[in-house]
């Protein structure tokens, strides 16, 4: 049996950034992760070049039962912080969209720079959880490979989306064992299901705004065999499965004025040919029906069409998340109202502190996962 002051359970972006602070203290620190390698999300997130923060992240930017638990870990790390942390680190990077910085050769720079600050923690790789128990003030932690106490446990195993990197609910089990509540997880950041659009629109993308949970989003919608993806939806996917999904297929455009005035002014066009100026053909024709002259339609036909162009129900029901395999990340986990939001310690078990996305909170699309892994991972190793 070894013993420590720290064991961080899971070796990824929050485990690694809590290992970096707890070692920097002086603290005897073993990282256990059950692959063969330390974040390993990480090395594959953004296409490969790892999106590593965004300037917005704030409350409005994450979701889960109480999203106003984020206000203190990123009030103490913010963007600026990692951004400066990254410099630090030699890491390059670039702007992609305003406040979305992305590194500029490739994801295992990051990968590297956590695996040096965390140089002097023990990594303990292919090494699943298999019990944990507390006597005493002393946490007792039984693997695969070993057996281990501390002191202090940080719980950083992550969520159990995309499950090719090797995703486990050890930190769930753990974290009911010791009393607290679990958020039943679900797929978030991901494609949904819908037997909405045919099935031949499948390939194609088009710029849309998206309501779906109370908020509007605007991007690249992408039709795929199953239903629908592409950042926009990735992003509106947070919402829960029990609301309805409104899509407009021309933001931004009063399309029914648009063709009362182009029946003036092109009047010998088709309207599938007017509609395919702002959208590809093949859901211009889906839309104009029969083939006729602007023209010789009357302005009720013309705002009927830009009614169903603009706003695209899909009620609650049909449609449904696309799958945990394939989700980025995970919506629900360990929930936030046992756990300080100041040290990311729990409130019922002393010296039992949790880190990144085995929490109830969830990051929207661009970089607000990774931050979030960042500042609660270093806040749990400030107070371990």
């Amino acid at each position: 049996m070894k013993h420590y002051d720290v064991v961080i359970i899971g070796a990824g972006a929050a485990g690694m950034a809590a290992a970096a602070v707890t070692t920097e203290r002086g603290r005897r620190t073993a990282l256990i992760d059950m692959g063969d390698a330390p974040a390993r999300k990480v090395a594959i997130s953004g296409g490969g070049r790892c999106n590593f923060t965004n300037m917005a992240a704030g409350r409005d930017r994450y979701f889960g039962a109480n999203p106003d638990f984020v206000r203190g870990a990123l009030a103490r790390v913010r963007p600026g912080d990692i951004l400066e942390w990254a410099a630090g680190h030699g890491i390059k990077w670039f702007e992609k969209t305003p406040g979305q910085f992305f590194c500029t050769t490739a994801a295992t720079d990051i990968v590297n720079a956590l695996a040096d600050d965390a140089k002097d923690a023990d990594f303990i790789p292919n090494n699943a959880v298999q019990d944990v128990k507390r006597i005493g003030d002393t946490f007792h932690i039984s693997c695969a490979r070993g057996e281990y106490t501390a002191k202090s446990l940080i719980v950083a195993t992550g969520g159990i989306s995309f499950a090719t990197c090797g995703v486990s609910d050890a930190g769930y089990k753990i974290a009911k064992a010791f009393g607290h509540k679990i958020i039943p997880p679900r797929p978030a950041l991901c494609a949904l299901d819908t037997g909405v659009f045919p099935r031949d629109w499948a390939g194609i993308s088009i710029p849309v705004e998206i309501t779906a949970g109370g908020r509007k989003i605007r991007g690249d919608m992408l039709f795929t065999h199953f239903g629908i993806g592409g950042p926009a939806l990735y992003s509106a996917s947070v919402a829960a499965a029990d609301c309805d999904i409104h899509i407009n297929l021309m933001p931004g455009v009063d399309v029914a004025d648009w063709l009362r005035t182009a029946k003036r002014t092109d009047g010998r066009k088709s309207v599938h040919t007017i509609l395919a100026t702002r959208m590809p053909m093949q859901i211009a024709k889906y839309f104009a029906g029969t083939p006729r002259n602007i023209a010789d339609m009357r302005d009720a036909e013309l705002t009927d069409i830009a009614a169903k162009i603009t706003d695209i129900t899909i009620p609650a029901g049909a449609w449904r998340h696309h799958g945990m395999a394939a989700a980025e990340v995970t919506y629900g986990g360990v929930g936030t109202s046992q756990i300080s939001s100041k040290t990311m310690e729990s409130k019922i078990v002393p010296g039992l502190f949790f880190a990144g996305e085995v929490m109830d909170i969830t990051g929207d699309l661009g970089g607000f996962n990774l931050q979030w892994a960042w500042a609660s991972g270093r806040v749990a190793g400030a107070n371990a």
